[in-house]
């Protein structure tokens, strides 16, 4: 048979696929029946059915050569590079190699700083490169000069209009700048969405800057269509004309600033309701020429409108606010200030709080003719109210606060100053509130140390605890005070000891204003005290006092300092060097009616209110009666775990005393169990001083007085027992005679209830 033949005849025979070797190729000859099996044939000319690799699957790939972190997608590099938060480790990152130099570069000229003219320099030598490695000006997003403010001008400027991408452009109280450095700066930046040109703040000597003028506002409306932010504030060659203009061009502004604008006219603000109605935040505060009814349009027209600022606007009444629709609810308007409004009442308070009924922050102040009827719809808002601010409010009085305490118990932030109505039933009242940080009080005239006291003991109250598994602990558990920051300047009838108590029973207080309290009108503390402003008359001056920060940790100290000293001169010359003050030095701490005050707790209980509930399971310990007195003690030393300086709260805190054990096991020795002997008293032993003991002060003056018979008198016992015989006391009179170190403290606490009743009778 012919060779061709033979081919044909190969390739038209039907194959059976049960048993062929053959490749996926249809042109392939079929093998001879005794032929070798093609596996490691090179002829192979399509992938292999059995999985064979071809050449391409058995090429070496460089990339499996390279370390992982040379493998790193872009993407992965860019976010780990964004966690840097140090320009000089993204500049090491750069330095590292080509490919990390292309991912970080982005991010180190993102917002290169300006915080220093040595800085500025180098940024606008390397944007002026004829030939950089990179491009630098399309990096850069985010300008800011504030820091630089007092001496920029256009020639500071000029240098960044290359900057073609900017975002953010900051000029905080660049007052020198005028148009022509500011127009250069924003032709050139098409996507601009921020622009703050606002004058000093107020604080400063420079309050406008007046070389902003229409050219610049013009030239944002021709060139920054997204604009989005905007603060003029302190800018008054601006027209409404130029406001409105930028309106109409720049209608997906959400947050505009025309502080102390006071040209701006009803005009302006009636463009921006209308032309920009995703506004979330407008400040209008002391324009002056602002009536009623482009508020109400800024409300009506407004779809997000979260923040309104109407401060100083003198020209509304109740008109703004009662013209709003009955049928819509604004839930997105959280801040709301219109201080200052004299034609604000009753009725436009009642009409915000069912029109906006999500308000967190309402600040009134000087809105003179509102009375408790306002407070009591201010109340409706419930846990959604945070600020409050009613000062010069002075028709308030306790019932409106005691209602607005039992129904907002979120309430940070209070002021009522000059309410002159307030006594200690209201504060008393507002102590309880469980969030409390900042309380203003100043010119209540009314208010005593109670109020103080109250104020001191804020927050310290039981709280359930558990441990690990879950199971509730039956001990007693106090959150610390909250208080971060108290006004209670031109109280006149506060005392030094109220004081001191807030001091030491608020560690996380960070300002403290006294002025006018005559108290703490002393030479020895004007050095805690803050400057006076410089605008200050001198009679103001000279009664300025208010701590501050560090002024106030330093005033703590001091004053217990004092109070140590004085309880050492005054001590008795036998008694040990770590006893606690007698019964006279603790009247000169505190009086009475402040000593004895419910809320306080053992200083071991004490743990910061931010930390976990969960603790370890411990000694259950019986929480003592609400109606117990509480009895200052000397604190020579505080469990690490409070979270207080040492220094901050010696020498004086206020515990409870255990009701459990005799007086001995009172005493907690910080070191050594070893005692010597009190040459005094036969075989009596006291603390060595090296022990710091924690003793109850007024377990310790009964003890004193034990000790001092003859000093004492049996008069201080005729007079208890007197006492006793007319009180209502079923508990057998206990002699002071009879009472030594191993005295019950039941019997202990009973002769301290007979002294008090001796002291309320007189005798």
């Amino acid at each position: 048979m012919p060779r061709s033949a033979s081919r044909n005849t190969a390739s038209t025979t039907p194959r059976n696929p049960a048993n062929s070797r053959s490749s996926s190729g249809s042109s392939s000859p079929a093998p001879a029946e005794n032929e070798e099996s093609d596996f490691f044939a090179a002829g192979n000319e399509s992938e292999s059915s059995l999985g064979v690799p071809n050449i391409q699957d058995m090429r070496v790939d460089d990339d499996a050569c390279l370390p992982p972190v040379h493998r790193l997608p872009n993407e992965i590099l860019i976010s780990i590079f964004a966690r840097l938060s140090s320009s000089a480790d993204l500049l090491r990152a750069m330095l590292t190699c080509k490919r990390w130099a292309r991912n970080a570069v982005d991010l180190l000229w993102h917002r290169p700083s300006c915080s220093s003219w040595e800085k500025h320099k180098k940024i606008c030598q390397t944007l002026s490169l004829s030939d950089p490695y990179f491009d630098y000006r399309h990096f850069v997003k985010r300008i800011n000069l504030a820091a630089l403010a007092p001496d920029v001008s256009d020639g500071t400027v000029m240098p960044l209009s290359e900057c073609n991408r900017v975002e953010r452009l900051t000029l905080t109280g660049c007052n020198k700048l005028t148009d022509t450095g500011l127009v250069a700066l924003i032709t050139n930046s098409h996507h601009l969405y921020s622009l703050d040109v606002s004058a000093q703040p107020p604080l400063s000597t420079v309050t406008s800057n007046d070389h902003i003028t229409d050219a610049s506002i013009n030239a944002l409306a021709e060139n920054c269509p997204q604009l989005q932010g905007l603060n003029i504030s302190g800018c008054h060659r601006i027209s409404n004309e130029s406001l409105i203009h930028l309106a109409k061009s720049c209608r997906y502004l959400r947050r505009l600033k025309l502080n102390d604008c006071g040209q701006v006219q009803d005009e302006a603000v009636f463009a921006f309701a209308e032309n920009c109605p995703n506004i979330l935040e407008i400040d209008l505060n002391q324009c002056r020429l602002v009536t009623n009814a482009p508020v109400t349009a800024l409300f009506t027209q407004g779809t997000a409108l979260r923040e309104l600022r109407l401060a100083n606007c003198e020209l509304l009444d109740d008109e703004a606010f009662l013209a709003l629709p009955s049928n819509r609810t604004f839930d997105h308007l959280r801040i709301l200030d219109i201080s200052n409004s004299m034609g604000i009442t009753d009725r436009a308070i009642e009409k915000i709080i069912e029109v906006a009924p999500r308000l967190r922050n309402l600040v009134l102040q000087k809105c003179r003719n509102l009375t408790d009827a306002a407070v009591y719809a201010i109340s409706k808002l419930g846990k959604n109210l945070h600020f409050l601010h009613l000062g010069h409010c002075s028709h308030i009085t306790d019932d409106g606060v005691k209602r607005l305490v039992a129904s907002c118990n979120r309430i940070r932030y209070i002021d009522l100053g000059c309410c002159t109505n307030l006594t200690d039933d209201s504060v008393s009242k507002l102590a309880i509130l469980p969030k409390l940080k900042r309380i203003g009080l100043v010119k209540c005239a009314n208010i005593t140390d109670a109020s103080v006291i109250a104020l001191a003991n804020a927050n310290r109250r039981p709280r359930v605890r558990k441990d690990a598994q879950g199971n509730i602990i039956q001990d007693h558990f106090t959150t610390m005070s909250s208080l971060e920051r108290v006004h209670l300047s031109y109280c006149t009838n506060l005392t030094q000891a109220s004081i001191i108590r807030l001091l030491n029973s608020c560690p996380r207080l960070t300002h403290l204003s006294l002025t006018g309290v005559q108290a703490f009108l002393r030479g020895d503390l004007e050095q805690f005290s803050r400057p006076a402003p410089a605008e200050f008359t001198e009679h103001q001056r000279s009664v300025f006092c208010v701590f501050s920060g560090q002024g106030v940790v330093n005033l703590r100290r001091h004053l217990n300092n004092i109070l140590a000293a004085e309880y050492h001169e005054s001590r008795e010359p036998s008694a040990p060097r770590n006893a606690p003050p007698t019964a006279s030095v603790v009247s000169q701490i505190l009086p009475p009616e402040l000593a004895f005050a419910d809320g306080d707790v053992d200083a071991a209980e004490m743990e910061d209110e931010e930390g976990d509930d969960t603790a370890p399971d411990g000694p259950a310990v019986a929480p003592p009666p609400a109606s117990n007195p509480v009895i200052p003690v000397v604190q020579q030393a505080m469990p690490a775990h409070t979270g207080v300086d040492n220094a901050e709260l010696e020498p004086f805190s206020f515990v409870y005393p255990p009701r459990y054990g005799p007086l001995s096991a009172m005493a907690a020795p910080a070191g050594p169990s070893s005692q010597t002997p009190n040459p005094g008293s036969s075989g009596t032993s006291t603390p060595s001083a090296s022990q710091a003991t924690i003793v109850p002060a007024g377990h310790a003056a009964i003890l004193a007085q034990v000790h001092n018979q003859t000093a004492a008198g049996s008069s201080g016992n005729a007079a208890v027992t007197a006492a006793a015989a007319t009180s209502n006391d079923p508990r057998p009179h206990v002699p002071l005679a009879h009472l030594d170190a191993t005295a019950t403290s039941e019997q202990i606490e009973q002769v301290v209830d007979q002294q008090n009743v001796a002291l309320s009778s007189g005798t």
